[in-house]
């Protein structure tokens, strides 16, 4: 196959769908038999994953490197921030954490460059092997108080003499506005850079814009390689958790409901994608206590400040809740944090998460954790209630948990080691994100529920359809002979 340069997809601000539309094309352009690899070069997410080494990067490149038929590697995001509260990250360099700092010292401070480099040193490594590299910017092009800082967007766009695609969100209003400021702010050599323009997210009759398209074009000089439909039939992980404010919805009357605790930091919620998907479950996500209560079925998530997030449990009700559905005899388990605060008590000696250094748990679980420095990060097989077929997911923790009387494992990992405490069939904790991926444990899950559905859901087979269902819309909008001109131009 011919040698493509790089693309981009860069937007005129945050959830404008450059995650989704960078998923797609990497799957179009493996369809089209290339060796397409995601690259971002800064993300902010609490959403993260454990690559085959053990190392960290935001979910989302690994959902783009699934696309892509790859499995995901740090230099696909060598940055990845993690907010610990409303004012700092924890920064995590090619895989491992390197420390927490605020938005000023990171943003003002003098490592930018030095960062920069990193992921410049990143992509190369990454285009020697694929072809071609498909790269996405964060939050809008155009933050110019931000922007001499800003390694992620124009600057990469022009380092990597990437094919660069500007996204708008139509929905959100103000589209021409958004558009055309946003070029307009570009330096000349940015401007260059910019081969298109895509339109997401339209309702109604695309024809209904055929005069848009010629006013964006002729404000920008830019073509309007296409304008994507609003869709709510295609279901692609989600990278950020503004999304969950769509899904918080109350119980159904004919299908087993399961309720999410909402976390202030929650993370990694794409651990529970497969249950909104199953037909034979209800998902919600809530911190409403009488809805919690009424669940078949609650969950608490993981948490990047496990105690700052139990402490807002129990001043809000919710804490007070579970317990109460666990008494009741409703299911409840935790993942990762959630985990943790089901124990008796979580410290903190070291004030790695803040200024509390101990906090009693919420005494389902007989276990203590202790926040530690060390971050484990890894994938895992593990056989699930002692079931012989393995199981996947992957760790990604800071602490240690033991149990204060006889160990009860839920997990026994292939390497020897064991995970979790299971206390009875109702009641169990883990810190393996994706374990509900595994049938085995969704089935276990569901058991003793009553469901008119009684099919088996797939759902790698699901996430497979996904992929195609993108790729085929965006092939349907998008002017595909003019986007592979753009790739195979030199400058």
């Amino acid at each position: 196959m011919d040698k493509l340069r790089p693309l981009m997809f860069v937007g005129t601000g945050s959830d404008v769908g450059k995650s989704i539309i960078n998923t797609g094309f990497c799957r179009i352009l493996k369809q089209d038999g290339y060796s397409p690899a995601p690259y971002k070069a800064q993300n902010m997410s609490l959403n993260s994953y454990a690559t085959p080494e053990g190392l960290e990067i935001g979910r989302a490149q690994a959902v783009q490197a699934e696309a892509c038929g790859l499995a995901c590697h740090t230099d696909m995001n060598p940055i990845l921030l993690k907010p610990t509260n409303d004012k700092s990250s924890q920064v995590v360099l090619n895989g491992k954490p390197v420390g927490t700092q605020s938005a000023v010292e990171y943003f003002m401070g003098n490592n930018k460059m030095a960062l920069f480099h990193e992921a410049k040193s990143a992509f190369h490594r990454l285009n020697k092997k694929y072809n071609p590299i498909v790269l996405e910017g964060a939050g809008s092009i155009s933050e110019l108080n931000l922007k001499d800082k800003d390694i992620t967007n124009m600057r990469m766009a022009v380092e990597t003499n990437a094919a660069t695609y500007l996204i708008a969100d139509i929905d959100k209003g103000g589209v021409f506005a958004s558009v055309y400021g946003s070029i307009a702010l570009l330096s000349e050599i940015e401007r260059k850079q910019i081969k298109g323009i895509l339109i997401n997210k339209f309702r109604g009759d695309i024809r209904l814009f055929e005069d848009g398209k010629k006013i964006i074009e002729d404000l920008t000089g830019k073509p309007v390689i296409g304008v994507l439909p609003y869709f709510r039939d295609i279901h692609i992980e989600e990278e950020d958790s503004v999304s969950l404010e769509k899904k918080s919805t109350k119980s159904s009357d004919n299908k087993i409901n399961c309720a999410v605790i909402i976390l202030p930091r929650m993370a990694n919620f794409t651990d529970f994608d497969v249950l909104e998907h199953d037909p034979r479950i209800h998902l919600f996500y809530t911190n409403n206590p009488l809805e919690i209560e009424a669940a078949d079925i609650v969950i608490i998530p993981g948490s990047k400040n496990t105690i700052s997030d139990l402490q807002e449990l129990k001043q809000n009700g919710v804490a007070l809740s579970i317990i109460k559905a666990h008494k009741n005899g409703k299911k409840v388990i935790g993942i990762c944090g959630g985990y943790q605060m089901m124990g008796e008590k979580i410290t903190d000696p070291m004030g790695i998460e803040g200024d509390i250094k101990e906090i009693s748990g919420l005494g389902i679980l007989p276990v203590e954790t202790s926040i530690t420095n060390d971050k484990l990060t890894e994938q895992c097989l593990f056989s699930f209630k002692n079931n012989k077929k393995d199981c996947t997911g992957y760790e990604i923790h800071m602490g240690a948990t033991k149990a204060k009387t006889e160990e009860q494992p839920l997990n026994i990992l292939n390497n020897g080691k064991t995970d979790g405490y299971l206390l009875n069939q109702n009641c169990w904790g883990s810190y393996i994100h994706g374990i509900l991926d595994n049938s085995i444990v969704i089935e276990d899950l569901l058991s003793g529920f009553d469901s008119a559905i009684t099919d088996r859901f797939d759902y790698q087979e699901f996430k497979e359809n996904q992929y195609n269902k993108l790729a085929d819309l965006i092939r349907e909008n998008i002017d595909m002979d003019l986007f592979y001109s753009h790739l195979k131009e030199e400058n």
